[in-house]
Protein backbone atom coordinates (compact mmCIF):
# COMPACT_ATOMS: atom_id res chain seq x y z
CA UNK A 1 0.00 0.00 0.00
CA UNK A 2 1.24 3.13 -1.00
CA UNK A 3 1.73 6.17 1.45
CA UNK A 4 -0.50 8.40 -0.63
CA UNK A 5 -3.51 5.80 -0.46
CA UNK A 6 -2.82 5.29 3.12
CA UNK A 7 -3.20 9.51 3.40
CA UNK A 8 -6.39 9.23 1.16
CA UNK A 9 -8.05 6.56 4.27
CA UNK A 10 -10.06 7.54 7.46
CA UNK A 11 -8.19 7.90 11.00
CA UNK A 12 -9.68 4.04 12.53
CA UNK A 13 -8.16 2.45 8.77
CA UNK A 14 -4.97 4.68 9.13
CA UNK A 15 -4.40 3.56 12.70
CA UNK A 16 -4.96 -0.27 11.59
CA UNK A 17 -3.10 -0.67 8.61
CA UNK A 18 -0.04 1.22 11.06
CA UNK A 19 -0.74 -1.66 13.28
CA UNK A 20 -0.52 -4.38 11.24
CA UNK A 21 2.64 -3.10 10.07
CA UNK A 22 4.05 -2.74 14.30
CA UNK A 23 2.86 -6.23 14.57
CA UNK A 24 4.90 -7.27 11.86
CA UNK A 25 7.33 -5.80 13.07
CA UNK A 26 7.39 -7.16 16.62
CA UNK A 27 7.05 -10.70 15.05
CA UNK A 28 10.21 -10.01 13.47
CA UNK A 29 11.75 -8.49 16.53
CA UNK A 30 10.69 -11.73 18.51
CA UNK A 31 12.40 -13.81 15.66
CA UNK A 32 15.50 -12.13 15.66
CA UNK A 33 15.42 -12.08 19.43
CA UNK A 34 15.34 -15.87 20.43
CA UNK A 35 18.13 -16.46 17.17
CA UNK A 36 21.01 -14.32 19.03
CA UNK A 37 19.88 -15.80 22.58
CA UNK A 38 20.26 -19.36 20.80
CA UNK A 39 23.62 -17.58 19.45
CA UNK A 40 24.80 -16.82 23.09
CA UNK A 41 23.71 -20.66 24.41
CA UNK A 42 26.00 -21.79 21.57
CA UNK A 43 29.06 -19.56 22.68
CA UNK A 44 28.38 -20.87 26.49
CA UNK A 45 28.89 -24.49 25.30
CA UNK A 46 31.91 -23.46 22.39
CA UNK A 47 33.32 -21.65 25.95
CA UNK A 48 32.43 -24.71 28.43
CA UNK A 49 34.02 -27.20 25.33
CA UNK A 50 37.70 -25.37 25.56
CA UNK A 51 37.50 -24.84 29.09
CA UNK A 52 37.47 -28.39 30.79
CA UNK A 53 39.32 -27.60 34.20
CA UNK A 54 38.26 -24.16 34.83
CA UNK A 55 35.40 -22.20 34.85
CA UNK A 56 35.00 -20.11 31.44
CA UNK A 57 34.49 -16.30 31.43
CA UNK A 58 30.95 -15.41 30.12
CA UNK A 59 30.80 -11.78 30.86
CA UNK A 60 33.26 -10.19 28.75
CA UNK A 61 33.31 -6.30 29.26
CA UNK A 62 35.36 -5.50 26.01
CA UNK A 63 33.16 -7.33 23.99
CA UNK A 64 29.97 -5.62 26.06
CA UNK A 65 31.06 -2.55 25.17
CA UNK A 66 32.05 -2.65 21.69
CA UNK A 67 28.32 -4.47 20.81
CA UNK A 68 27.02 -0.91 22.53
CA UNK A 69 29.37 0.93 20.82
CA UNK A 70 28.32 -0.24 17.22
CA UNK A 71 24.66 -0.17 18.43
CA UNK A 72 24.85 3.59 18.99
CA UNK A 73 27.32 4.36 15.86
CA UNK A 74 24.67 1.87 13.20
CA UNK A 75 21.15 4.17 15.32
CA UNK A 76 19.89 6.46 12.53
CA UNK A 77 17.06 7.76 14.80
CA UNK A 78 14.45 8.44 15.92
CA UNK A 79 15.41 7.14 18.78
CA UNK A 80 18.67 8.65 20.56
CA UNK A 81 21.54 6.79 20.83
CA UNK A 82 21.94 6.24 24.08
CA UNK A 83 18.07 4.57 24.19
CA UNK A 84 19.15 2.11 21.67
CA UNK A 85 22.01 1.23 23.45
CA UNK A 86 20.28 1.01 26.49
CA UNK A 87 18.08 -1.46 24.59
CA UNK A 88 20.71 -3.60 23.16
CA UNK A 89 21.87 -3.61 26.99
CA UNK A 90 18.83 -5.50 28.14
CA UNK A 91 19.15 -7.96 25.18
CA UNK A 92 22.38 -8.88 25.88
CA UNK A 93 21.38 -9.25 29.91
CA UNK A 94 19.06 -11.56 29.29
CA UNK A 95 20.80 -13.57 26.57
CA UNK A 96 23.78 -13.49 29.47
CA UNK A 97 21.44 -14.75 31.86
CA UNK A 98 20.88 -18.03 29.64
CA UNK A 99 24.68 -18.85 29.62
CA UNK A 100 25.14 -17.99 33.06
CA UNK A 101 23.10 -15.58 35.42
CA UNK A 102 25.39 -12.56 36.25
CA UNK A 103 25.62 -12.06 40.74
CA UNK A 104 26.10 -8.51 41.64
CA UNK A 105 26.63 -7.61 44.90
CA UNK A 106 26.05 -3.73 45.49
CA UNK A 107 26.14 -1.30 48.58
CA UNK A 108 22.50 -1.73 49.42
CA UNK A 109 19.94 -1.96 50.88
CA UNK A 110 17.80 -2.59 48.05
CA UNK A 111 16.72 0.99 46.31
CA UNK A 112 20.36 3.11 46.47
CA UNK A 113 21.76 4.39 44.08
CA UNK A 114 23.92 2.00 43.77
CA UNK A 115 21.76 -0.45 42.95
CA UNK A 116 20.38 1.26 39.79
CA UNK A 117 24.17 1.76 38.89
CA UNK A 118 24.23 -2.16 38.99
CA UNK A 119 21.18 -2.15 37.15
CA UNK A 120 22.42 0.07 34.34
CA UNK A 121 25.46 -1.81 33.85
CA UNK A 122 24.99 -4.98 33.97
CA UNK A 123 20.86 -5.13 32.79
CA UNK A 124 17.74 -5.73 34.67
CA UNK A 125 18.87 -10.00 34.46
CA UNK A 126 21.36 -9.50 36.78
CA UNK A 127 21.13 -11.30 40.06
CA UNK A 128 21.70 -8.14 42.18
CA UNK A 129 22.81 -9.21 46.14
CA UNK A 130 22.71 -6.10 48.69
CA UNK A 131 25.30 -5.75 51.33
CA UNK A 132 25.29 -2.90 54.07
CA UNK A 133 29.35 -1.92 53.78
CA UNK A 134 31.87 -1.12 51.21
CA UNK A 135 33.85 -3.70 52.76
CA UNK A 136 31.58 -6.65 52.59
CA UNK A 137 30.93 -6.04 48.53
CA UNK A 138 34.64 -6.32 48.36
CA UNK A 139 34.63 -9.84 50.52
CA UNK A 140 31.84 -11.10 48.95
CA UNK A 141 33.87 -10.61 45.26
CA UNK A 142 37.31 -11.78 46.64
CA UNK A 143 35.20 -15.31 48.19
CA UNK A 144 34.19 -15.90 44.57
CA UNK A 145 30.56 -15.88 45.83
CA UNK A 146 29.66 -12.88 43.59
CA UNK A 147 31.14 -12.37 40.49
CA UNK A 148 31.22 -9.18 40.73
CA UNK A 149 30.77 -5.92 42.90
CA UNK A 150 29.29 -2.46 42.52
CA UNK A 151 30.44 0.56 44.77
CA UNK A 152 31.04 4.19 44.70
CA UNK A 153 33.87 6.14 44.04
CA UNK A 154 32.99 9.92 43.42
CA UNK A 155 30.62 12.32 43.11
CA UNK A 156 30.63 15.34 41.54
CA UNK A 157 29.59 17.70 44.04
CA UNK A 158 30.90 16.05 46.83
CA UNK A 159 34.06 14.14 45.84
CA UNK A 160 36.03 10.68 45.93
CA UNK A 161 34.47 8.41 48.43
CA UNK A 162 37.54 7.34 50.32
CA UNK A 163 36.17 4.00 51.81
CA UNK A 164 36.46 2.71 48.50
CA UNK A 165 39.78 3.35 47.64
CA UNK A 166 40.91 2.30 51.05
CA UNK A 167 39.76 -1.01 50.54
CA UNK A 168 41.80 -1.43 47.49
CA UNK A 169 45.02 -1.12 49.44
CA UNK A 170 44.20 -4.66 50.65
CA UNK A 171 42.27 -6.27 47.95
CA UNK A 172 43.58 -8.37 45.20
CA UNK A 173 40.32 -7.43 43.14
CA UNK A 174 40.92 -4.96 40.18
CA UNK A 175 38.22 -2.73 37.73
CA UNK A 176 36.54 -4.28 35.48
CA UNK A 177 34.38 -1.03 34.36
CA UNK A 178 33.20 1.81 35.84
CA UNK A 179 29.53 3.47 35.47
CA UNK A 180 28.23 7.24 35.83
CA UNK A 181 24.92 7.87 37.15
CA UNK A 182 22.58 11.32 37.50
CA UNK A 183 21.24 11.71 40.99
CA UNK A 184 18.13 12.98 41.26
CA UNK A 185 17.52 13.42 45.14
CA UNK A 186 13.73 13.66 46.63
CA UNK A 187 12.78 14.72 49.78
CA UNK A 188 9.79 11.87 51.29
CA UNK A 189 7.55 11.46 53.60
CA UNK A 190 5.65 8.34 54.84
CA UNK A 191 1.23 8.44 55.60
CA UNK A 192 2.02 8.84 59.30
CA UNK A 193 4.08 11.89 59.22
CA UNK A 194 2.93 15.87 59.92
CA UNK A 195 4.30 17.41 57.16
CA UNK A 196 4.37 20.86 59.12
CA UNK A 197 5.87 19.35 61.86
CA UNK A 198 9.17 17.70 60.58
CA UNK A 199 12.16 18.38 62.86
CA UNK A 200 14.47 15.76 61.33
CA UNK A 201 15.82 14.66 58.17
CA UNK A 202 17.33 11.32 57.49
CA UNK A 203 19.84 10.44 54.26
CA UNK A 204 23.05 9.44 53.84
CA UNK A 205 25.62 11.98 54.41
CA UNK A 206 26.64 12.31 50.82
CA UNK A 207 23.22 12.85 50.37
CA UNK A 208 22.80 15.33 52.84
CA UNK A 209 25.67 17.25 51.33
CA UNK A 210 24.09 17.64 48.35
CA UNK A 211 21.65 19.00 49.25
CA UNK A 212 22.66 21.39 52.00
CA UNK A 213 21.80 24.84 50.25
CA UNK A 214 18.03 23.32 49.02
CA UNK A 215 17.97 22.02 52.99
CA UNK A 216 19.28 25.47 54.78
CA UNK A 217 16.41 27.47 52.73
CA UNK A 218 13.24 24.83 53.54
CA UNK A 219 14.35 23.15 56.48
CA UNK A 220 16.83 25.10 58.20
CA UNK A 221 15.76 24.04 62.00
CA UNK A 222 15.45 20.61 61.44
CA UNK A 223 17.96 17.78 62.52
CA UNK A 224 20.52 16.32 59.60
CA UNK A 225 20.81 12.80 60.33
CA UNK A 226 23.13 10.27 58.40
CA UNK A 227 22.64 6.62 58.08
CA UNK A 228 24.41 4.38 56.44
CA UNK A 229 22.43 4.46 53.21
CA UNK A 230 19.13 6.45 51.35
CA UNK A 231 17.49 3.47 51.16
CA UNK A 232 17.89 2.94 55.57
CA UNK A 233 16.64 6.35 55.68
CA UNK A 234 13.68 5.76 53.91
CA UNK A 235 12.86 2.93 55.84
CA UNK A 236 13.42 4.35 59.11
CA UNK A 237 10.52 7.32 58.49
CA UNK A 238 8.02 4.80 58.23
CA UNK A 239 7.50 4.67 61.97
CA UNK A 240 8.09 8.12 62.77
CA UNK A 241 5.42 11.14 62.27
CA UNK A 242 7.90 14.03 62.20
CA UNK A 243 10.78 12.75 59.96
CA UNK A 244 11.71 12.97 56.57
CA UNK A 245 14.16 11.23 54.30
CA UNK A 246 15.87 12.23 51.22
CA UNK A 247 16.44 9.25 48.50
CA UNK A 248 15.46 8.43 44.94
CA UNK A 249 12.75 7.70 43.30
CA UNK A 250 13.03 3.93 43.77
CA UNK A 251 13.67 4.29 47.00
CA UNK A 252 10.33 5.94 47.68
CA UNK A 253 8.36 3.51 45.43
CA UNK A 254 10.01 0.53 47.27
CA UNK A 255 9.20 1.46 50.55
CA UNK A 256 5.41 3.26 50.36
CA UNK A 257 6.75 6.47 50.45
CA UNK A 258 5.10 9.95 49.60
CA UNK A 259 7.51 12.85 47.54
CA UNK A 260 7.08 15.92 49.07
CA UNK A 261 9.97 17.72 46.72
CA UNK A 262 11.93 16.37 43.52
CA UNK A 263 15.00 17.20 42.47
CA UNK A 264 16.44 18.68 45.62
CA UNK A 265 20.15 18.29 44.86
CA UNK A 266 21.74 21.55 44.86
CA UNK A 267 23.80 20.99 41.50
CA UNK A 268 21.60 19.86 38.82
CA UNK A 269 24.61 18.05 36.93
CA UNK A 270 24.80 16.04 40.11
CA UNK A 271 26.32 12.67 39.75
CA UNK A 272 28.18 9.77 40.84
CA UNK A 273 30.80 7.48 39.24
CA UNK A 274 30.54 3.79 40.71
CA UNK A 275 33.10 1.17 39.89
CA UNK A 276 32.91 -2.59 38.41
CA UNK A 277 34.95 -4.84 40.90
CA UNK A 278 35.95 -8.48 40.04
CA UNK A 279 38.63 -11.57 39.93
CA UNK A 280 39.37 -10.94 35.53
CA UNK A 281 41.73 -8.80 33.85
CA UNK A 282 39.45 -6.79 30.80
CA UNK A 283 41.30 -6.61 27.33
CA UNK A 284 41.51 -3.86 25.23
CA UNK A 285 38.30 -2.43 23.96
CA UNK A 286 39.20 -0.16 21.69
CA UNK A 287 38.54 3.03 24.07
CA UNK A 288 39.52 2.14 27.76
CA UNK A 289 40.89 3.78 30.81
CA UNK A 290 43.06 2.44 33.79
CA UNK A 291 43.50 2.86 37.09
CA UNK A 292 46.36 2.41 39.38
CA UNK A 293 47.57 2.89 42.78
CA UNK A 294 51.19 4.60 43.59
CA UNK A 295 52.96 5.06 46.91
CA UNK A 296 56.00 7.53 46.43
CA UNK A 297 59.03 7.70 48.61
CA UNK A 298 58.61 10.74 50.61
CA UNK A 299 61.25 13.42 48.97
CA UNK A 300 61.38 16.80 47.07
CA UNK A 301 60.37 16.65 43.84
CA UNK A 302 58.35 13.15 44.32
CA UNK A 303 54.94 14.14 42.86
CA UNK A 304 56.83 15.82 39.29
CA UNK A 305 58.51 12.35 39.09
CA UNK A 306 55.38 10.65 39.37
CA UNK A 307 53.34 12.23 37.04
CA UNK A 308 56.05 13.46 34.41
CA UNK A 309 56.02 10.06 33.01
CA UNK A 310 52.79 10.64 31.59
CA UNK A 311 52.69 13.98 30.15
CA UNK A 312 55.89 12.92 27.63
CA UNK A 313 54.07 9.65 26.80
CA UNK A 314 51.45 11.49 25.83
CA UNK A 315 48.89 10.06 28.27
CA UNK A 316 45.70 11.97 29.54
CA UNK A 317 45.40 11.91 33.68
CA UNK A 318 41.72 11.95 34.56
CA UNK A 319 41.78 12.09 37.82
CA UNK A 320 44.64 12.27 40.92
CA UNK A 321 43.71 11.55 44.25
CA UNK A 322 46.00 11.52 48.01
CA UNK A 323 44.92 9.11 50.66
CA UNK A 324 47.40 8.25 54.16
CA UNK A 325 49.50 5.51 53.25
CA UNK A 326 49.13 2.97 55.87
CA UNK A 327 53.53 2.88 56.24
CA UNK A 328 53.86 5.62 58.45
CA UNK A 329 52.71 9.17 58.99
CA UNK A 330 52.85 11.79 56.27
CA UNK A 331 52.90 9.62 53.92
CA UNK A 332 50.51 8.86 50.95
CA UNK A 333 49.27 6.80 47.95
CA UNK A 334 48.31 8.48 45.02
CA UNK A 335 45.15 6.63 43.17
CA UNK A 336 45.51 7.38 39.25
CA UNK A 337 43.01 7.15 36.52
CA UNK A 338 44.04 7.79 32.63
CA UNK A 339 42.66 6.91 29.40
CA UNK A 340 44.06 4.13 27.52
CA UNK A 341 45.13 0.34 28.33
CA UNK A 342 47.71 -1.27 30.13
CA UNK A 343 48.50 -3.07 26.62
CA UNK A 344 49.26 -0.47 24.60
CA UNK A 345 52.94 0.58 24.11
CA UNK A 346 52.90 4.18 25.29
CA UNK A 347 51.15 2.98 28.87
CA UNK A 348 53.75 -0.08 29.44
CA UNK A 349 56.71 2.13 29.07
CA UNK A 350 55.12 4.95 30.97
CA UNK A 351 54.54 2.71 33.65
CA UNK A 352 57.52 0.98 33.77
CA UNK A 353 59.24 4.75 34.19
CA UNK A 354 57.07 5.05 37.43
CA UNK A 355 57.84 2.03 38.74
CA UNK A 356 61.23 2.74 38.94
CA UNK A 357 60.73 6.10 40.83
CA UNK A 358 57.81 4.45 43.12
CA UNK A 359 58.37 2.62 46.47
CA UNK A 360 55.21 0.47 45.16
CA UNK A 361 52.72 0.17 42.48
CA UNK A 362 49.56 -1.33 42.33
CA UNK A 363 47.62 -2.11 38.52
CA UNK A 364 43.80 -1.79 39.67
CA UNK A 365 43.10 -2.67 36.48
CA UNK A 366 42.30 -1.55 32.48
CA UNK A 367 38.68 -1.31 31.15
CA UNK A 368 36.18 0.19 28.97
CA UNK A 369 35.28 3.92 29.14
CA UNK A 370 31.13 3.75 30.25
CA UNK A 371 29.39 3.87 27.45
CA UNK A 372 26.09 4.49 29.21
Amino acid sequence: MSDQHLIEMGEAQQLAVMRDRIDAIDAQLGQLISARAECAQEVAEIKKRFSPSEAPLFYRPEREAQVLRKAMERNQGPLGDEEMARLFREIMSACLALENPVKVAFLGPEGTFTQQAALKHFGHSAQTISFSAIDEVFREVEAGAAHYGVVPVENSTEGVVAHTLDNFMDSNLTICGDVVLRIHQNLMVSDVTKTDSITRIYSHAQSLAQCRKWLDVHYPNAERIALSSNSEAAKRIRSEWNSAAIASEVAAGLYGLKILAEKIEDRPDNSTRFLIIGNQQVLPSGDDKSSIMVSMHNEPGALHNLLEPFQRHGIDLTRVETRPSRSGPWNYVFFIDFTGHLHSPNVAAALQEVASRASDLKILGSYPKGVL
